[in-house]
């Protein structure tokens, strides 16, 4: 029999290396979906673990399995923690979102760790996770995943954009979800903040007293990426061989580089967001540079709404848990309009603790 209210943890890491995301969410279902978070933590990385994430693209694949074990372990004391702290009783399963190591679909690669069975036995908690393999595997680009939550709990929105480690959009048209990476945002602007000891550039200070480097600007705006049609999706790889090494062949200032790439980052978006008096939900760290949001409302003609800090901070994670449920239902949590996969389908791996 089909359940229509399901309690669950949802835990996610993303490529920019804030932290490990986890909530508390209940989901129903009463002809639409509903949602209430009762409980978010954002846990930061240690130096250890940060330097170790950013790395992995170097790794080797027996390297790549090791850190796999490692983190799956370390995700079981973050979940084991947060149950314990917040006096969670009731849960129907845990969706781990993992955190990506390896993103090549052209190649029929995607990896995610932190999804290995031992999750599943420390937590003593089914886990519902690895949601990207099975649409590689059908031809897909396993990204973005998003949408599917965008169309069924933001629906009155004309567009939903998330300012990550990339800025990803997603919207209707002609009856269908599209969605796609748009460029890189907080995975570039932190990585050259760093180089000052900063986690990051707090309200984009540092980038208003930069200046516009017009040469670099016009040469990350013809990159070749801007033109492919979606779906398109982006990764750490593709920032490593494009941005940086563009970037590093001009010798320019911290805060010239910064300010350079937040106009990049406003233009590409205003070329996808054109469509006149619609509505746009805007969440993502990226929400609190204040300056980067003030140069994309700059540019666009819609209305930006910031939602609430919990939806802010925590919508990647919710839509995880969101299609950790749909996997349980057997439903559709997979969009072939999206990841350019050969059919709809409902993806993720389903593991039982073994005791």
């Amino acid at each position: 029999m089909i359940k229509f209210d399901y309690k669950v943890i949802a835990i996610m890491s993303g490529t920019s290396l804030d932290g490990i995301d986890i909530i508390y969410a209940t989901y129903k279902f009463n002809s639409s979906w509903d949602f209430e978070i009762h409980h978010s933590e954002t846990i930061k990385y240690s130096k250890d673990w940060k330097l170790i994430l950013s790395q992995l693209v170097n790794r080797s694949l027996e390297e790549l399995k090791e850190i796999d074990k490692s983190y799956s372990e370390y995700l079981s004391t973050v979940i084991s923690i947060f149950i314990k702290a917040n006096n969670i009783n009731v849960i129907d399963f845990i969706a781990s979102h993992g955190h990506t190591a390896l993103h090549q679909p052209e190649n029929g690669l995607t990896l995610q760790i932190g999804n290995q069975q031992i999750l599943s036995d420390l937590v003593n908690h089914k886990v519902v996770c690895d949601f990207r393999v099975q649409d590689v595997k059908l031809g897909g680009q396993g990204a973005p995943l998003v949408p599917i939550g965008d169309r069924l709990l933001f629906y009155n929105y004309d567009y939903c954009l998330n300012l990550g480690g990339f800025a990803n959009i997603s919207f209707e048209e002609k009856a269908k979800r599209i969605a796609f990476d748009i460029c890189p945002v907080n995975i570039v602007l932190n990585h050259y903040v760093s180089k000052l000891n900063l986690e990051f550039d707090d309200k984009g200070q540092l980038a208003s007293k930069g200046k516009i480097h017009q040469e670099l600007l016009a040469q990350l705006n013809v990159l070749a990426f801007y033109v492919e049609k979606p779906p398109k999706s982006l990764g750490l790889e593709w920032v490593e061989i494009n941005i940086f090494p563009l970037i590093g062949s001009f010798d320019l200032k911290i805060e010239d580089i910064l300010r350079t790439f937040v106009e990049h980052v406003a233009i590409q978006i205003s070329k996808i967001i054109n469509r006149e008096g619609s509505n746009l939900l805007v969440t993502g760290g990226g929400v609190y540079n204040e300056f980067l949001v003030s140069r994309i409302k700059n540019l666009l003609k819609s209305e930006i709404v910031i939602p609430k800090k919990d939806i802010v901070e925590f919508k990647e994670a919710l839509i995880f848990g969101l299609l950790g449920v749909l996997r349980q239902r057997n439903e559709v949590n997979c969009l072939k309009s999206v990841t350019g996969a050969t059919k709809n389908h409902s993806s993720g791996k389903i593991l039982f603790p073994n005791t």
